[in-house]
């Protein structure tokens, strides 16, 4: 009874101190005075007192800006040290909150994985693991994505745990860092649960944290997944709370995206905005890269010459991460500003021995394609790459290396890299082979001594790649795996030594053709220009079959192979219709540009929407399409510009009820261009001048009304007499005497019975590549064309150029029926 008596005194006594002590590490301010009272009271501090005071110093740290934090002094304050072995030392007198909280905080002060205080934190919560409640779950989950634990057995036991209580997860913070934390280890089951869940909570969730909608994109970054429905939900959240982003949330977000290929052109222009407003307080290196960076790809021409200035006057102060972001984004703004490229190449040659591998690649790599002239810095940059290329022993990181390695100027092929691809290509994915080919064929062109030879080391290297292909091709029984291998390929090795048997592997596959990898497959085989129509006819029957599983935006991906290839498909009025209802009533999904690249692919096969047509042709369409345009990249916003303009020409000439005006006249004025002619073409015009009786009867590279663009023109009266032209130097002289209403009047001005003959040499690019029917928008070109009044004749490359027609006089005889025996 008195050993008992005395242990509660004890007891009492220590409950009492303890309390006084907690107040008094709850009354500091500052990081000295915990130190100071840790250093006084080291024998008595219990875990709560030590994980109180590494809570602390955190929060004293958090509430710094990034500037004035001070990690490093605080991790190595010898105080930190006791209080990390006094941590490890009572870590199984920690309850589960304490314990999870005290390995979150000293993560804050980078203390390393492998340091034994975070290894004996990490074993013990796994011990604990089912007994800790959902918070503490995600929190724990958080710090093993922090150390790049993504798939360990640990992770795996979390994933089943969430599985189990997926249902009662309310707490969308919760459910988002759970998401991102086990990614990598889940079924394609348990992802869609997880997107269920996600959408359920979006929507029913009164108050959502703009970082809880950033963690769930980067979860479907994670998991490679652009689940459109959940992007936009998340896309709303981001707008809602535009006025709390800052620069460092708005570029992740905005990377986030892009990984995706998601665009929102409401939150681009918000947060442009908002970006533009803040360029006078980015005052400081570290938050104008950051600027720089996230608004300099988007920004119209003044703000990117304010941008640049900026950078200009910067660039001294920059430290080695920031001159690396810096160039990145100037070659995405594909800058010309040769002093800021050569300041930048400057800073980087001082920094160089600072990069790891995959830095130095996208140096490289910007560089190049930055023109930048710095022959010193290119050699560096070799041997550097070279470096490292012999102890790498992956082989994604070899044909990285080896890719950019080709890029650069006067590079030869080198029997280092030779044998290094050499030991790597059993192992190699098809992505790998093709930056690995794309290289080599880089090398022997430019290595005049194996120019002409196939027994060159970088010629018969190509000829194991393309064995290594064929092998892995036939090999191959999962279509998603396979389109995952194939989804960055591209060049002359695919297309001339794969591609067919990609394509018989892919019918082999066929069946694995659904609608969930369907918009994957239908991109895949847009970039092939390959026509294989019973893979064309899988594609519409999913898509008639799943259409109402299919995103209605996905509707263009589905459509464009078939309106490319000037396919249809069986049952293609039901196939084209079901597609049409599909997204008919959804545009209000779609972003502008993505609208009109969809009206124009759909004007090809000669369907006109009405809700489709009349969507894009008003005003108010026109004036969102051109802010967003604003946002784009220069290419892609070329391309948009181009189909509006060659939309609205159809529209003008397919379909005049719409009363659509034709407002494109500026714009192909501004756009025209002189087109060099082949060495067939101007054999064709010699020769028609001799059968028609001279040059005065043909026209060279006649513009007609609607800006298309014919390689020769022609005039038959109703007798099949050639007519000559007055004025050959007149090259729109017709556009004038055909008047605006040309679809109505296509023979006003010739004599009675008279013809227009457009004479259109058709070259490999007109044709898919193993076919020789015509593509599709040369297909609505000749259609146009006769709408004009012009009678068409085509020459098709692979008939001017056969062993049929190899003779002067054959070209004549096939020139003169083609011609004179039109209808």
């Amino acid at each position: 009874v008195r050993i008992y008596a005395f242990a509660l005194r004890r007891c009492q006594f220590r409950t009492l101190s303890s309390d006084t002590l907690l107040s008094q590490l709850n009354s500091c301010t500052t990081e000295d005075q915990v130190f100071d009272l840790v250093g006084k009271n080291k024998v008595k501090l219990s875990e709560k007192h030590v994980g109180s005071a590494i809570s602390l110093l955190w929060k004293f740290q958090k509430e710094k800006s990034h500037l004035l934090r001070s990690i490093d002094n605080i991790k190595n304050h010898s105080q930190f040290l006791t209080l990390r072995i006094l941590a490890e030392n009572k870590i199984e007198f920690m309850d589960n909150d304490l314990l999870v909280d005290t390995l979150y905080n000293v993560l804050r002060f980078s203390v390393e994985a492998h340091d034994s205080l975070v290894e004996e934190l990490v074993m013990e919560a796994w011990r604990r693991l089912e007994r800790f409640s959902l918070p503490t779950l995600s929190k724990f989950a958080m710090c093993l994505n922090e150390q790049k634990i993504y798939s360990s057995p640990l992770t795996g036991k979390i994933a089943d745990i969430v599985n189990m209580n997926l249902d009662s997860i309310q707490d969308i913070r919760v459910l988002s860092v759970l998401m991102i934390s086990i990614s990598g280890v889940i079924s394609q089951s348990f992802q869609e649960r997880l997107i269920q869940k996600a959408e359920l909570l979006l929507e029913t969730v009164n108050f959502i944290h703009f970082n809880h909608a950033r963690r769930i994109v980067q979860f479907l970054r994670n998991v490679r997944l652009t689940y459109r429905p959940l992007l936009e939900k998340c896309n709303k959240v981001f707008l809602e709370n535009h006025s709390k982003l800052d620069v460092d949330n708005i570029s992740l977000i905005l990377g986030l995206y892009q990984s995706l290929q998601f665009n929102n052109t409401e939150f681009r222009l918000v947060i442009k905005q908002k970006l533009t407003e803040s360029i006078d307080d980015c005052n400081n290196t570290v938050s104008f890269t950051k600027l720089f960076a996230a608004l300099g790809p988007m920004a119209g021409p003044e703000v990117r010459e304010r941008l640049i200035a900026t950078a200009l006057l910067m660039a001294e102060e920059f430290n080695y991460h920031q001159a690396l972001v810096v160039v990145e984004t100037m070659e995405e703004m594909e800058c010309r500003n040769s002093h800021l490229i050569q300041k930048i190449a400057s800073l980087l040659d001082k920094y160089l021995n600072k990069y790891r591998p995959i830095d130095l690649v996208k140096i490289t790599q910007a560089l190049v394609l930055l023109h930048c002239q710095n022959a010193e810095l290119y050699t560096k940059l070799r041997r550097l790459l070279v470096g490292y290329l012999k102890v790498n022993v992956v082989p994604s990181d070899i044909s990285m290396l080896t890719r950019v390695l080709s890029m650069l100027p006067s590079s030869q092929v080198d029997e280092v890299v030779i044998n290094r691809v050499d030991a790597v290509l059993p192992q190699c994915n098809l992505r790998d082979l093709n930056a690995f080919a794309k290289a080599l064929v880089r090398w022997v062109r430019h290595d005049q001594s194996h120019q002409q030879s196939t027994s060159g080391p970088g010629a018969k290297l190509l000829q194991k790649l393309s064995n290594c292909g064929y092998q892995r091709l036939q090999k191959a029984s999962d279509l998603d795996l396979l389109l995952e291998e194939l989804r960055y390929i591209s060049g002359e090795w695919f297309e001339e030594i794969l591609v067919e048997e990609t394509m018989n592997t892919c019918l082999r596959l066929m069946d694995q053709i659904t609608w969930m990898n369907v918009l994957e497959f239908s991109s895949f085989l847009i970039k092939t220009n390959y026509r294989c129509t019973p893979l064309l006819d899988r594609i519409a029957s999913v898509a008639v079959q799943h259409i109402s599983q299919i995103n209605p935006a996905g509707m263009y991906i589905i459509l464009l192979p078939f309106t490319i290839m000037n396919y249809d498909p069986p049952q293609s009025e039901e196939f084209f219709e079901t597609c049409i209802q599909h997204f008919s009533s959804n545009l209000g999904c779609f972003e502008p540009h993505l609208l009109v690249l969809l009206g124009y692919s759909l004007a090809i096969a000669e369907y006109f929407p009405p809700a489709l047509i009349n969507a894009i042709f008003n005003v108010d369409f026109l004036a969102k399409l051109d802010a967003q345009l604003e946002t784009l990249p220069d290419t892609l916003n070329w391309r948009v510009r181009l189909r509006l303009m060659e939309l609205n020409r159809a529209v003008c000439l397919e379909c005049p009820e719409f009363q659509i005006p034709w407002f494109h006249e500026r714009y192909c004025q501004q756009m025209q261009r002189n087109g060099s002619t082949n060495t067939a073409q101007q054999q064709i015009h010699r020769m028609l001048g001799e059968i028609l009786g001279g040059r005065q009867y043909a026209k060279v590279s006649v513009l007609t009304p609607y800006y298309y663009g014919i390689d020769f023109e022609c005039i038959l009266d109703k007798n099949k007499k050639p007519l000559p032209y007055m004025d050959q130097s007149i090259v729109l002289a017709d556009l004038v005497q055909w008047g605006p209403d040309i679809q109505l009047l296509g023979k006003k001005g010739l004599p009675l019975g008279a013809q227009r003959i457009a004479v259109e040499f058709l070259d490999s690019k007109t044709f898919c590549k193993n076919s020789c029917h015509v593509k599709g928008e040369f297909a609505m070109k000749k259609r146009h064309l006769e709408i004009l009044g012009y009678q068409v004749v085509q020459i098709p490359h692979f008939e001017w150029n056969s062993m049929e027609l190899s003779s002067k006089d054959a070209w004549m005889e096939y020139l003169k029926k083609n011609i004179f025996e039109t209808k």
